[in-house]
């Protein structure tokens, strides 16, 4: 389900997290040394591991599906630059093969009865909806010390973006966390990616998860209009649809949630309320999944479902819509999309959730977090 992230150099920074819903998010100051230390060290690791495509591709032991993938990869690489503006830096022309199955393992807590991410906080990086790990035992151990009144998630993340500050040192690699995704999918977790490097606001990760998501949907979708096979393009289409109608699920079953915790119920109320609208859910679920002939693909999100993962999906959807009609009113242009972008980012956080309020197209699902919300933080 939520597959991508943005990383400081000093500090995983996996996911981040959500809107917070009325309620003021408890912020714990990270000190510990071996976390920075684990941080640091898992990403040269990540680093050193890197190879230049040009070298996997002349290596005859290279396998030929990894072949195909680093070729479409350096091609996606272009048009990401040449027709979707994005940054024309060193990342995405390495490659590197992890040996695992995520670059990092996210920890993230919400209150039991509430939709509101703990946060963490760290030099530099501000605070944030979650600790990343770059080892899944450390994640688990550490999540296992979360106080029992909190719903807490560890799910794993396959790539994660250093936001061009480490460009110098040969950017961000393609790995084996994601090279295997479908053309379309592939697309779309580079192109996401690369819009990190394009606007980053701190400490408002709703903003910009959302507007990497548009980034990926229109990219995607462009690439596969001009360049996709008939193959990818149906393959896509199957795909894409069975996300669209899960995150609507998940939309809905927030909008509940968020309901009964801002409710008068008393404490017992609103845990029972809980049970039955998870319940509900995976009931919906279970319709769905029927309808798609068993397709599986959501199940290890749906079996850890709680207020923690809610939470940080709603980081990747908020906003979307706003930054989808803004694309539209510059024109579909890509440079002048950006330029406005920039020129949101640079407002206080407030009269930018207002700008993007009044993009918002009066039939659209998504929904800008109200002014008095705040930041901490596939997509599916």
């Amino acid at each position: 389900m939520i597959r991508k992230g943005v990383a400081a150099v000093s500090v995983v920074l996996g996911l981040a997290g959500c809107a917070q819903h009325g309620q003021a998010p408890v912020q714990e100051w990270v000190l510990a040394p071996g976390y920075y230390l684990q941080s640091v060290g898992g990403h040269l690791d990540v680093l050193r591991a890197a190879r230049p495509i040009d070298d996997w591709l002349n290596d005859p032991s290279t396998p030929e599906p990894l072949r195909r993938k680093l070729v479409l990869a350096q091609r996606l690489r272009a048009f990401a630059s040449d027709v979707l503006a994005l940054p024309d830096n060193a990342s995405y022309t390495r490659y590197a093969d992890l040996g695992r199955k995520a670059a990092v393992w996210n920890v993230v807590a919400a209150p039991n009865d509430g939709l509101t991410l703990r946060n963490w906080c760290y030099p530099f990086a501000g605070c944030q909806g979650y600790r990343g790990y770059y080892d899944e035992g450390q994640a688990r151990a550490f999540a296992q010390t979360m106080p029992t009144d909190w719903d807490v998630a560890v799910y794993p993340v396959p790539a994660y973006s250093t936001l061009g500050w480490l460009n110098c040192a040969g950017g961000d690699p393609l790995l084996s966390t994601f090279i295997g995704y479908p053309e379309g999918e592939l697309a779309r977790i580079v192109f996401h990616e690369l819009a990190h490097q394009v606007v980053h606001v701190p400490q408002d990760t709703v903003f910009n998860e959302s507007f990497a998501t548009a980034v990926e949907r229109l990219g995607g979708e462009l690439w596969l209009q001009q360049h996709g096979s008939e193959a990818a393009r149906a393959e896509y289409a199957v795909f894409d649809a069975r996300r669209q109608a899960f995150r609507e699920l998940m939309r809905q079953t927030r909008q509940r949630l968020d309901k009964l915790y801002a409710s008068g119920a008393s404490a017992q109320g609103k845990s029972n309320g809980k049970v039955e609208i998870l319940e509900a859910f995976r009931a919906s679920y279970a319709g769905l999944k029927a309808a798609w002939g068993g397709y599986a693909g959501f199940d290890p999100w749906v079996a850890q479902a709680n207020n923690a993962l809610f939470a940080v999906q709603a980081a990747y959807d908020e906003q979307v819509p706003a930054f989808l009609a803004l694309f539209e009113r510059e024109g579909r242009n890509f440079n002048r999309f950006f330029d406005a972008v920039r020129a949101l980012a640079r407002q206080p956080h407030g009269e930018r959730l207002a700008a993007l309020r009044e993009l918002i197209p009066a039939n659209a699902s998504g929904a800008v977090a109200p002014a008095h919300s705040s930041v901490s933080t596939r997509s599916m």
